[in-house]
């Protein structure tokens, strides 16, 4: 490799030479067929560069015509728009003439149809009088008033029907003045419409013409850069009599140099590749092949090995697969935030309460030397609580283990050859990973235990709800997840209204300690049917859905942004007043006060 890439930069470097040195080549009659292939094509070339030209200033003048073409039409346009304007306005006012002449009509219409119901109805004011038995005493006075009535009916009537007339012809010469506007303007219109569509003909005709006279320049330069790259051999041979004959062109002696310098790195790649044949050729070919086989062995161990790493089961927590609920806590998050660290200075039992088992774990300060505390609830058939703890370290666990071994309180047992320290009566500690430690009843750290020696199934972290809520860790200080909504109930305090609890198949939650403490709640439903209606109560009555049970505490400072993750899952996000915030945690450690002392 190295020696055809050094013959690539001989290559060049002889052809630099020979371009600049085709001047001192004319010296030399031995070169004068290179020389002779060199000007024809060059002479090749200005013919190229002739056409090149004549198509540029082609492409020169299309696009003036087309600029041309451009304000014409603009102006033309603009001419016609101007013949337009009046006509328009002239068809508006025809068209506002019919509206006003219909409405007329329309009004006069509307009183003959009166007159003659009026008409009608005193016809059988009459007749009902006239049919009275017995008769009124005034019968000849209402008699006389209907008549006078009717006897003016007649010439109003007569009236109308006139106004009829001369409405009916108003309107019908004010339609055909609209047509006639109407007809003018189309026709404008039409024209504005032709003329729009020729320029843009032209206009497609000339860009039509440009594309082709640039396909036809791009094939120019083509065959331009064809003929310079045919010019290579002539002057390759040019470069390496020069370099043989050490004749170097005034402009640039510095080629000559080059092209040397890289001969003689060939020719050491060369010499070199000589002597790597000869030794090849010494060698035993047996022990050569047990070498490739050797080779070929690792590389085949290696691609098994990979695969085993890349098919392993992620997203593990090595806890036992009853596992129910899951509370992580973020000892870093914990520590940092302001808000936490006025919380445990004025309630001093919510930490231990919180973190559980793990608070009594011997040679670790939790808040400076953990990262991370799990604490899981399983349930068994019988409906028995175990609670498994694991403790996260800031870095791996020898000094902490190495402790624990030099306390004599703590008796070593070992389970599968996995060391156990257990102190009576009721706490055991082992390792089950580089920093993480299971600590809590003995019988719970056992089970810990099997589970990561893959004696016991694990439970196995996954889908996209788990994947979301294993997301949420760096940024969220305490985490909870279950996979029995209403059971929540049993193993905190509530810390969820049982609307919010019947209504999940899947819950979980994420708390920032940060100022302002914000929340997340993921949810899984059953279908997108329900995820629909749970998304909908949630909008309209988050007073119900959120707050806290047994309190007149809300979840949330602000109505809570809702967001449909999948047909099925759902994400709120919002603000937890500092108070809520408090007593969630409360709750969660179970050293909440009494809910009417907490309403207050």
């Amino acid at each position: 490799m190295a020696l055809r890439h050094e013959k690539r930069l001989l290559q060049k470097s002889e052809i630099n030479l020979g371009r600049e040195g085709t001047a001192q080549a004319a010296n030399f009659p031995e070169l004068r067929n290179e020389i002779v292939a060199l000007k024809k094509l060059e002479q090749e070339q200005k013919e190229v560069t002739l056409r090149i030209a004549r198509i540029e200033e082609g492409i020169k003048k299309i696009e003036q015509e087309r600029q041309q073409n451009a304000r014409e039409q603009s102006e033309t346009i603009a001419k016609l728009e101007a013949e337009k304007k009046p006509l328009l306005q002239r068809r508006n006012q025809t068209k506002n003439n019919v509206d006003v002449c219909e409405r007329e009509l329309a009004a006069v219409e509307r009183r003959i149809r009166e007159s003659e119901a009026a008409d009608r109805d005193l016809l059988k004011q009459l007749s009902d009088l006239h049919a009275l038995d017995p008769a009124p005493a005034d019968l000849d006075a209402r008699s006389a008033s209907i008549n006078t009535r009717l006897a003016r009916l007649p010439e109003e009537r007569a009236e109308l029907v006139r106004a009829r007339l001369g409405s009916a012809e108003a309107a019908r010469l004010a339609t055909g003045k609209m047509n006639a506007a109407e007809a003018e303007l189309s026709a404008v219109e039409k024209n504005i419409a032709r003329t729009r569509s020729e320029f843009e003909a032209r206009n497609r005709k000339l860009n039509d013409n440009i594309r082709a006279q640039q396909e036809a320049a791009r094939n120019a330069r083509a065959q331009h850069q064809t003929v310079e790259e045919r010019k290579n051999p002539a002057y390759l041979n040019i470069g390496r009599h020069l370099a043989a004959q050490g004749v170097a062109p005034p402009n640039a002696p510095n080629l000559l140099t080059e092209a040397h310098r890289r001969r003689e790195a060939v020719d050491r790649h060369l010499a070199h590749k000589a002597e790597l044949a000869s030794l090849s050729s010494q060698i035993d070919k047996q022990e050569l092949r047990k070498f490739y086989f050797s080779i070929f062995s690792v590389l085949v161990l290696l691609a098994i090995t990979l695969l085993v790493i890349f098919q392993s089961p992620r997203g593990r927590e090595w806890l036992p697969q009853e596992t129910d609920t899951i509370l992580s806590i973020n000892a870093d998050q914990f520590e940092r935030a302001d808000v936490a660290r006025r919380w445990r200075k004025d309630q001093p039992k919510l930490w231990p309460a919180l973190i559980g088992a793990a608070a009594s774990t011997p040679g670790l300060n939790l808040p400076r030397d953990a990262t991370r505390i799990t604490r899981a609830i399983a349930s068994n058939e019988t409906g028995e609580t175990r609670e498994f703890v694991l403790v996260e370290a800031r870095r791996a666990a020898p000094k902490i283990i190495q402790a624990i071994a030099d306390d004599k309180a703590f008796q070593k047992r070992a389970i599968s050859g996995l060391p156990v320290w257990e102190r009576p009566p009721d706490f055991a500690v082992s390792r089950v990973g580089p920093a993480t430690l299971a600590v809590g009843a003995p019988t719970a750290v056992d089970e810990l235990v099997l589970v990561r020696l893959g004696m016991k199934p694990d439970l196995k972290i996954t889908g996209q709800l788990f994947d979301r809520f294993q997301a949420l860790d760096r940024e969220s200080a305490v985490r909870l997840i279950s996979r029995d909504p209403p059971d929540l109930s049993r193993v905190f305090n509530p810390i969820f209204t049982p609307e919010l609890l019947d209504a999940a198949q899947l819950l979980g939650l994420a708390i920032n300690l940060q100022n302002p403490v914000k929340a997340r709640v993921l949810i899984k439903v059953n279908s997108s049917k329900n995820a629909a209606e749970v998304a909908r109560n949630l909008h309209d009555n988050p007073q119900q859905w959120l707050r806290l049970p047994d309190s007149e505490l809300l979840l949330y400072a602000r109505p809570p942004e809702i967001l449909r993750q999948s047909s099925s899952n759902l994400e709120l996000r919002f603000e937890v007043p500092e108070n809520s915030a408090r007593l969630l945690l409360e709750r969660l450690a179970k050293t909440d006060a009494a809910p009417v002392v907490t309403a207050h």
